[in-house]
């Protein structure tokens, strides 16, 4: 017998998740109750750290965040304010090190950081400031902003904070916490999703508000982009530390990565996603006999697509929840096992029926294939796949952990060759129209560089250099120099 390390399925990773509370007596329980909400968002590490208004208490570790905390540790967590963070890496390696929040000791004080989202010129900042001396102990690029932080000859943290982030380019969505404040800050181009909400006089802070229905708290309104918000003793002080930018509020939130159950951007995830599956069954009908969901990222659209074109819904694919990070395979080669170990037929319900497969997305297609592959031996005769987007063409920069360009199969073969590949009778994308109309766009405030390759912010077009670089194993030290000057 092998262990085997549980690969994800053949999605876009989700990024990170934030939680924060200020004015509670129980705020680190809060915390981890929020991080249990948002677990979706992360599943590599998980940090909490609290302030009673003396010193900061913290602990994280490597894990989902039930695992990491006991009811015991969570004792030691005391205090009226605390932040808390699941993560997934998109940038720096997965090591407890790069676990956050990141707690430091600087001229400004004691501090933490948690951070959702990506800096796209991260290394660039990173190497000016190893060359002016600054020592990093992590390869996350969030601590370049700690550096910053430290760095600045601002008087207090509230002034060095618009300094230090006007410094950097591209997404986040930060909460900081201090001995006595709270801080929650979105990027001027609002990539990310940050909500402010309030508990019995408390208020909260969360990547989404699913995580206050979990404990109870009112979803106030969002932080907009480009401000910063402060919590502590004087209430809530806000206000804007960038000058106004273009949005680029990042689609694929309500496609595929934020919970149905929550309010993204001002608007329902559950309401945008049936909307792209009616949309879908609109522009992409089949003659078919059931609607089939790939659970649980296609059900919503996969609703939508029944309602709109009156094709029966059937649960014909049941998943494993209950999969843990590690799981023993049998030496036995078992065909389409990572598939199989996750989702399983109905047969009676597929046998002999003509199939609409609906699913958020196709990234490298190699999952898709087997899923197909599984439906048709379980009896059906013929399988049409639905995808609730367009295709994805480009990597994301911005906090969403993509393949390589060269891995997208969107990137490099078109719609038919798609669907020969996925072994599918029919295959149809939504349009960016039908996705834009899905989720009330009107303003193209959305950034859909993933479908698009049109990307907000400078410094991209360097990690695409860095990628092709990898790929045919060049040296990219040229392409940096001569870039460099017009960026920095």
């Amino acid at each position: 017998m092998s262990a085997l390390f549980y690969s994800h399925d053949d999605h876009f990773h989700d990024e990170c998740g934030v939680f924060a509370v200020y004015g509670h007596p129980e705020a680190a329980k809060l915390t981890y109750l929020g991080l249990y909400a948002l677990q979706h968002r992360g599943q590599e590490s998980a940090g909490i750290v609290s302030s009673d208004g003396r010193e900061l208490r913290h602990h994280k570790g490597m894990g989902y965040v039930a695992e990491v905390f006991t009811e015991l540790m969570m004792g030691t967590l005391e205090g009226h304010a605390a932040i808390g963070h699941t993560r997934y890496s998109t940038a720096g390696e997965t090591t407890l090190a790069n676990a956050q929040p990141l707690v430091v000791t600087s001229n400004k004080g004691p501090m933490a950081l948690g951070h959702n989202g990506n800096l796209v010129n991260a290394q660039q900042v990173r190497r000016r400031l190893e060359a002016a001396g600054s020592i990093f102990q992590t390869t996350s690029d969030t601590e370049v902003i700690v550096h910053l932080l430290a760095q600045s000859r601002k008087e207090s943290l509230r002034e060095a904070i618009p300094e230090a982030l006007r410094q950097v380019e591209g997404a986040y969505s930060l909460v900081m916490l201090t001995r006595d404040a709270v801080f929650a800050i979105r990027d001027p181009r609002g990539f990310r999703p940050l909500c402010l909400g309030q508990l019995d006089g408390a208020w909260v802070v969360g990547s989404e508000t699913c995580a206050f229905d979990l404990i109870g708290a009112e979803y106030i309104r969002e932080v907009e982009p480009g401000e910063m918000v402060m919590l502590s003793e004087k209430g809530v002080e806000s206000g804007y530390y960038s000058p106004p930018m273009k949005h680029s509020c990042c689609i694929f939130e309500h496609v595929y990565f934020s919970r149905p159950d929550s309010v993204i951007f001002g608007r329902p995830v559950q309401k945008s996603r049936e909307m792209l599956g009616r949309l879908l069954a609109r522009e992409h009908p089949a003659d078919a006999d059931i609607v089939v969901p790939v659970p649980d990222s296609g059900t919503a659209a996969a609703i939508g697509y029944s309602v709109e074109s009156g094709i029966p819904l059937k649960v014909a694919l049941i998943r494993n929840h209950y999969i843990g990070r590690t799981f023993i395979q049998p030496e036995q080669s078992i065909r389409d096992f990572n598939v199989r170990v996750k989702l399983n037929p109905v047969r009676s319900l597929l046998e002999n029926k003509r199939v609409i497969l609906v699913d958020d997305s196709i990234v490298r297609g190699t999952t898709m294939r087997k899923i197909v592959h599984m439906i048709r031996g379980a009896g059906a005769l013929a399988v049409h796949v639905r995808i609730s987007c367009p295709p994805i063409v480009s990597p994301c920069f911005y906090g969403i952990d993509t393949p390589t360009k060269r891995e997208l199969i969107g990137s490099h073969k078109n719609v038919e060759e798609i669907s020969t590949f996925i072994e599918a009778d029919s295959l149809g994308y939504l349009s960016r129209e039908g996705m834009r109309k899905a989720v009330a766009d009107a303003e193209g405030r959305y950034c859909t560089a993933c479908y698009t390759g049109k990307y907000p912010t400078d410094f991209v077009e360097l990690q695409l250099q860095a990628e092709e670089a990898a790929a045919n194993k060049t040296d990219l030290g040229e392409a940096f120099s001569n870039k460099r000057a017009r960026y920095d």
